[in-house]
């Protein structure tokens, strides 16, 4: 029996390969991948060539700790169910649905311990969303959001988009949502959000909010290095900026003038690896994870995956998001 597996072969370039099935080892499982998702911000940094030279793949993600070169696996949301068991493993590991972070393949091994058994109710499809639901959880528990605050989101992409469906949760004062494309800014606003603004109408926005001191609280995910300057510029006194962005090799040029050094303002990286330090003594990553969960069960998915590829067609999947953004929000694999 042969797997099939995406690889980059080169920049801008990605291939199904054939490929024999392994064996699972002692404490492993043999999954069978029903669905992935495409990561259109990281992921798309690795499919473009826009990382820094001598970067590790993933040093977080044992499926993704070699280094960069092509051809190169990527991706960290298969879901599946275990078709196979290693010695060792226990009995009620066989037939499960998994989650897992791994590369895109319809088959892979893994140890169980690395495997998160999928909640009940939750179909595969939704569950590949969980590393994007986990990061929009991890940004807002970075930001703490206050009552009634004014709260702006740079980028509408899935991370931005989920992290703006979690924030209309709070009782904030106001939400607007900052992004080039008007399908992005109308699912936001069906999303919670208050106002949504094109990156052309940001004088309309910073006049709004300099009428009320400025902005609390920004959440910058555009992956754009331009925008956490205007961010900059739209923050309050003492407000507090959460790069959840990764430029890779961009560079950000900003002013960090009078506007910024009289206003105390904050701003934090926020990546979802780890966990901020002030809450490792109550928080672990297994419980922000259940918490993802339940952002999870009822977000509204068929307003989030806008297209479904076989993985045999990956190349045109990776293409379309590439070539033409403004289509996509989520684009998820199928292999089954």
């Amino acid at each position: 029996m042969k797997r099939r597996s995406v690889y980059f072969t080169a920049p801008g370039q990605a291939a199904v390969v054939e490929e024999a099935v392994p064996a699972p080892a002692t404490g492993e499982a043999l999954v069978e991948t029903i669905a992935s998702a495409i990561s259109p911000g990281t992921e798309m940094l690795f499919y473009r060539g826009q990382l820094p030279a001598g970067v590790a793949v993933d040093t977080s993600i044992a499926s993704l700790s070699g280094g960069l070169a092509y051809p190169l696996k990527y991706g960290y949301a298969c879901v599946g169910r275990v078709i196979a068991l290693g010695a060792g493993v226990a009995d009620e590991w066989s037939g499960r649905l998994v989650f897992a972070f791994h590369p895109h393949e319809s088959h892979f091994c893994a140890p169980v311990t690395s495997l998160l058994p999928v909640p009940p109710g939750i179909e595969a499809e939704r569950a590949a969303l969980l590393p994007n639901a986990e990061t929009a959880v991890n940004l807002v528990m970075d930001g703490a959001p206050l009552v009634g605050e004014r709260v702006v989101v740079f980028g509408l992409g899935i991370v931005g988009l989920l992290t703006t469906a979690l924030l209309a949760r709070f009782p904030l004062a106001a939400l607007y949502t900052v992004d080039p494309l008007a399908a992005r800014r109308g699912l936001a606003a069906r999303l919670g959000a208050t106002q949504t603004f094109d990156p052309v109408e940001m004088e309309s926005l910073s006049t709004g909010l300099a009428e009320s001191d400025g902005a609390d609280l920004i959440f910058e995910l555009s992956g754009q290095p331009a925008a956490l300057d205007q961010a900059v510029q739209l923050a309050g006194f003492g407000a507090r900026i959460v790069v959840g962005s990764w430029y890779g090799n961009k560079r950000a040029s900003l002013d960090l003038g009078e506007h910024f050094h009289r206003n105390r303002l904050q701003i934090v990286s926020s990546q979802v690896s780890t966990l901020a330090p002030p809450l490792t003594g109550r928080w672990t990553k297994a419980r922000r994870m259940q918490s993802a969960w339940r952002f999870l069960a009822d977000l509204p998915l068929e307003r989030l995956i806008t297209h479904r590829f076989p993985v045999t067609e990956a190349a045109d999947a990776y293409r379309l998001i590439d070539q033409q953004p403004g289509q996509t929000v989520q684009v998820v694999l199928h292999y089954q």
